[in-house]
């Protein structure tokens, strides 16, 4: 008796895949990437390739992430190693033999000139979900200080490139792995109290330490410059608070629906300061009002809450540790973008994800985005 097997459609071939994929998460990506990709044509339109290299970037974020979400988070864990310390290796080769522009040693040359410090954003949470993943059940203190020395390291690098803001993006995601492992509430307390006294004394001691002769140890002059600057920047409006001034304006004016698309003033008159990377929130403010403002924390706030609920459930403790840290690193690049544009942070190097331009920043955003996906479909898999 003879069989006749049909040959599977390409859908059924190509479904596994896609099996799996988390749509609560997929759909607030797709609203924050339709929102990028009106806002960087209206703010960039004129301002040469901006908006088709955006429109490439979103796709190749589309990419990486769908990549990234078929390996297995067993096989991530085996790369944490090899991450952190090809990572750390280039930071401290930029030290020796790095790029310097515009007084910052952040770049360096390995055929094509990369930027390290961006790997770390991803291998340093990596390596410290790695870390407790092999020390489950046994956590002792000594564990938290080699986590805290491991992270000591990259962040010491960046900062002293210098690069303030990559620095806390990656010190901050590697907090948030030592603090989802279980680190003490006796120890966190402390540090968020010795924190709002020392911000209490630097506002209430700003006209003394802010004289030109005033030297603090540790920061650079620039960076001196822009905590004084935040603190008052009526007092060089036309200097360094330009930017924060420009940027309270153009959000201040977009009132409750904003100016309309391509309508900004502030923006398309060049007021706005770096209007497509770290001032687009300005930009975007100014055209769409409080209204499109809460649309965008509302997809922020999605995205966010749903990464959550996927490291709550995850099933491994190297995937609940490296679902919360990428979740909540999000959550530093949109309260440190939104918080410098309107004049509440000092002004750092920290894009808007998906709104703000830049390749390298859709890579990392992709590559985590990816990381979540692929823990989803492992809980999902593990479940069915």
């Amino acid at each position: 008796m003879s069989h006749v097997f049909d040959k599977p459609s390409l859908w059924r071939r190509i479904k596994p895949w896609f099996a799996g994929f988390d749509l609560p998460l997929s759909l607030a990506i797709g609203w924050l990437m339709a929102l990028g990709l009106i806002c960087m044509y209206s703010a960039g339109y004129d301002s040469g390739t901006r908006f088709p290299d955006h429109l490439r970037n979103t796709l190749l974020s589309i990419g990486i992430i769908f990549i990234v979400a078929q390996i297995p988070p067993q096989k991530m864990m085996a790369l944490a190693i090899p991450l952190y310390t090809v990572g750390v290796t280039l930071l401290v080769a930029t030290a020796l033999f790095g790029i310097t522009r515009k007084g910052a040693t952040r770049w360096l040359n390995v055929g094509v000139v990369i930027q390290p410090s961006e790997l770390l954003k991803i291998a340093m949470p990596l390596m410290l979900a790695w870390w407790f993943q092999k020390r489950e059940g046994q956590l002792r203190l000594p564990d938290f200080v080699a986590a805290f020395a491991l992270l000591a390291v990259p962040v010491g690098l960046v900062a002293k490139q210098p690069d303030l803001g990559t620095a806390i993006l990656v010190l901050s995601a590697g907090l948030y792995v030592i603090f989802f492992a279980g680190l003490s509430w006796r120890l966190i307390i402390p540090a968020f109290v010795i924190g709002a006294v020392a911000i209490t004394a630097l506002v209430m001691s700003e006209d003394a330490i802010c004289q030109p002769e005033a030297k603090w140890p540790v920061l650079r002059e620039y960076q001196k410059n822009r905590i004084c600057t935040l603190l008052d920047p009526t007092k060089d409006p036309l200097g360094k608070g330009f930017h924060i001034i420009q940027g309270e304006i153009a959000i201040g004016s977009g009132g409750m629906t904003g100016k309309g698309f391509m309508k900004g003033t502030q923006t398309h008159l060049e007021f706005i300061p770096e209007r497509t990377t770290d001032f687009i929130f300005a930009a975007y403010g100014e055209e769409f009002g409080m209204v499109g403002a809460l649309g965008l924390l509302l997809g922020f706030t999605a995205l966010i809450l749903r990464g959550l609920m996927i490291a709550s459930e995850a099933p491994t403790l190297f995937s609940r540790l490296m679902a919360g840290a990428v979740t909540l690193s999000f959550f530093t690049y949109v309260f440190v973008n939104m918080g410098m544009v309107s004049g509440i942070l000092p002004v750092v190097g920290v894009p808007l994800p998906f709104i703000s331009y830049g390749g390298t920043a859709m890579v990392t955003l992709g590559v985590g985005l990816g990381l979540l996906m692929s823990i989803s479909k492992s809980r999902r898999l593990i479940q069915s």
